[in-house]
């Protein structure tokens, strides 16, 4: 498809990942967070990124500066206007989602696609808050997204089957593998199911059967996982784990997404993963080693 200019609302780990994903494809893309200074670390961060892979020989200093060029930093949703392709990636919270793309489905053309990164919470929720529920999708990248290769599209109630054919396209196009879920389902299936084995992996930690680097080493070892489970956790964010098992547990009723009180605390205390160096691992180390939890 022929996505010229991309807008990428929220500029965090997975918001920039998305936008460097497209600038490497010659993508122009608008970059934007409400925080100046979020934009500005989250440029200075995949700029990071980006060098290191010029050290090592996988990249050029002149391909990187073509990709950083690509990429325009903002504040102002308003130049969504001048976009062929909307992604949102900010906070998981449906009711914030709403109103951004009321303001989103105000202001951009009516063919432009509207899609949310969002891991848990339901397309057709956030689509009802916009006058064109048409052509709101489900288009969820997985951490780190300049890395993984699925991308799981999924339509909600209202979503037109021609914006479903677009966006696989444009998944394909961006070098990525689509998985179209045949309906939508919180959390579609590769989060779902993560999530049940994350949570019990917190459980395992909170009653004692096991310590953090135990637990993880049993599921390197015993189950062929490049990461154990509190260290994805931790990559993923403590804070958006717990948001996707509240919500999978408040609309399923499944005891298996019942979150445990422990992550509830760590989020509280500020022990968010590695994007603040400390989680159920403290990254301030090299290597980095389990934090006293209890």
């Amino acid at each position: 498809m022929d996505v010229k200019k991309g807008f990428v609302l929220g500029a965090g780990i997975m918001g920039a990942g998305i936008a460097q994903v497209m600038a490497q494809k010659g993508i122009e893309v608008i970059l934007v967070d409400v925080d100046d200074s979020v934009v500005t670390r989250s440029i200075q961060n995949l700029k990071k990124g980006l060098d290191a892979r010029v050290e090592k020989g996988k990249m050029s200093a002149s391909e990187v500066d073509g990709i950083l060029s690509r990429i325009k930093a903002s504040t102002d949703i308003k130049e969504a206007a001048n976009a062929d392709f909307v992604i949102e990636a900010i906070v998981e919270n449906v009711g914030v989602k709403q109103k951004i793309f009321a303001q989103l489905d105000e202001m951009t053309p009516a063919n432009v696609v509207l899609a949310t990164n969002t891991t848990a919470c339901s397309i057709s929720e956030i689509a009802s808050a916009t006058k064109n529920p048409s052509r709101v999708i489900g288009m969820h990248f997985f951490n780190p997204a300049v890395v993984m290769k699925l991308v799981e599209v999924m339509p909600g109630l209202a979503t037109d089957p021609q914006i479903v054919s677009r966006v696989t396209e444009f998944v394909e196009f961006l070098g990525k593998e689509p998985v179209v879920t045949a309906k939508e389902g919180i959390a579609g299936i590769a989060s779902r199911v993560l999530a049940a084995l994350l949570n019990e992996a917190v459980w395992v930690l909170e009653e004692g059967i096991g310590g953090v680097a135990d637990i993880d080493k049993a599921l390197k070892m015993g189950a062929n996982q490049p990461m154990g489970p509190l260290e994805l956790i931790d990559l993923i964010g403590i804070d958006v784990h717990l948001a996707k098992t509240r919500n999978l547990y408040e609309k399923l009723g499944d005891p298996r997404y019942r979150p445990c009180y422990l992550l509830e605390k760590m989020s509280n205390a500020g022990y968010l993963g590695r994007k603040v160096k400390k989680g159920f691992y403290d990254y301030t180390q090299n290597p980095p080693v389990p934090m006293k939890l209890n």
